[in-house]
């Protein structure tokens, strides 16, 4: 399988210095959001350590809560169905469409429904689905997948989406203004909620004690797709769950700070059984969680409340945007997700981390992400999954690094030559981190050079 080449990808974005500017500014507002509203509570860091002991907790009890959120789900009226990977999920889907003879499904945003690929899997199979959150409907109608977690187009300046609606929908291409781009949206994605044979959500938590799930959204499409059709389909990661319902506070205390800096979500959505004359189906969804519940070092992952925090701060992801990652995830959630799926395929994306830290410090359940991201490098590498040309390049730096006498030859030569090379010889396809940089000026002296003259005699 083909590796992602996220510096090759990141580079067809960074030429775009309008998209990148404001790509850039919008995350890092969202992430000084955040800190002005978890600044807000004395109490954060203290919601931070309960959050991540409840998600251990869970975890490390995993199966017993996801037995006791089937009893109680099962006992609400909700049908339950569990998918051991994403090829089951899909077919349990369709075969759920299927007996009700839907053709038409709403949907609002899920994760998990990208990572399992569902939509052109019942696309081909003659479903017709409508994204209903708002960047959600703008990636399906330009067919990108979402860039981000929570905020999926956030790549896009407003002239792209008055493109891509006046291309799919027939609005004004010269009208860029943001509530009649909304608004066209609106209206043209409400007809389908008035028609269609099913809805669906996703969750972003699960009770067990309950045996109900609660979804978070801003604009309202999960309660309309959820209560419209007389079929709503949920489809739940297992690592979604928690045990109680006291629980629930601390999330959702946090999620929305995390994500947009605003004290809570829109709307905060219960479901804990179908309406009279309806049907809820939940399908509980592996696809490779229990294998990294079973790795001891990447375990932590699963206590993400996929709240994008991470994203909006880190500087990589701000400068290289999330369709350059190849994957659902992006940003260092997904740099060190991803890997647990196909780790050839996404070798590459551990070192788009400038390992500063900023993600761990951010992440409302406490992951070690830029931990994670380091011992994904060390894997890589001792399982020879690195590319020739950063192999070779780590394998020299190695023998001049553990030579006093190389590095310093080396790093002399470096200040008396580099600006008199020519540029070919400094930026080639064997310096990747030139290919958008600079190489900085040398300095006249080394440290040593200088030490030696001004302090070595004494």
């Amino acid at each position: 399988m083909k590796r992602v080449d996220h510096a090759g990808k990141s580079s067809k974005f960074i030429r775009e210095k309008d998209h990148v500017d404001f790509h850039d500014q919008r995350l890092w507002d969202l992430r000084k959001k955040r800190d002005r509203e978890s600044q807000q509570l004395p109490e954060w860091e203290e919601l931070r350590a309960l959050a991540s002991a409840i998600k251990e907790h869970t975890l490390t009890h995993l199966a017993d809560y996801l037995e006791q959120f089937e009893a109680n789900a099962t006992k609400n009226g909700m049908q339950v169905h569990w998918a051991r990977d994403a090829a089951e999920h899909n077919a349990i889907v369709f075969d759920i469409l299927q007996s009700h003879g839907a053709k038409t499904l709403v949907k609002s945003k899920s994760m998990l429904t990208d990572e399992c690929e569902m939509r052109p899997f019942l696309e081909t199979r003659g479903i017709e689905i409508i994204e209903t959150d708002l960047g959600e409907r703008i990636q399906q109608l330009d067919d990108e997948p979402p860039s981000h977690i929570v905020v999926p187009a956030v790549h896009k300046l407003r002239a792209d989406v008055a493109e891509v609606f006046a291309r799919t929908l027939g609005t004004d291409p010269a009208n860029h203004d943001v509530p009649y781009l909304a608004e066209s949206q609106r209206a043209h994605t409400r007809p389908y909620y008035l028609k269609a044979d099913a809805g669906m959500t996703g969750a972003n938590f699960a009770v067990a004690e309950t045996g109900s799930f609660v979804v978070c959204t801003n604009e309202g499409n999960a309660d309309l797709s959820a209560n419209l059709p007389k079929l709503h389909i949920a489809s739940i990661g297992i690592e979604k769950m928690i045990p109680r319902i006291e629980h629930l506070g601390v999330f959702i205390r946090m999620l929305s700070r995390s994500a947009l800096g605003s004290p809570i979500t829109q709307i905060t959505s219960h479901f804990r059984a179908p309406r009279e004359g309806a049907e809820m189906h939940v399908v509980l969804v592996d696809n490779g969680r229990s294998e990294r519940l079973g790795m001891e070092d990447f375990w932590y992952s699963l206590k993400c409340i996929r709240c994008g925090a991470c994203m909006n701060t880190c500087p990589v992801y701000r400068r290289s945007g999330g369709l350059s990652y190849g994957a659902t995830y992006s940003g260092p959630i997904g740099v060190i997700i991803d890997p647990t799926f196909n780790l050839r395929k996404y070798s590459s994306l551990p070192f788009a981390s400038t390992l500063n830290g900023s993600c761990t410090s951010v992440c409302p359940v406490k992951i070690n992400i830029h931990e994670q991201i380091y011992k994904w490098r060390q894997i890589i590498a001792e399982r020879h999954q690195l590319p020739m040309v950063k192999r070779e390049a780590m394998r020299m730096a190695g023998k001049v690094l553990a030579s006093p006498k190389l590095y310093r030859a080396a790093v002399e030569a470096a200040a008396a030559g580099i600006e008199h090379l020519p540029r070919f010889m400094i930026y080639n396809p064997f310096n990747a981190w030139g290919r958008q940089r600079e190489l900085p000026a040398s300095p006249p002296m080394t440290f040593r050079q200088w030490y030696l003259k001004n302090r070595g005699k004494s």
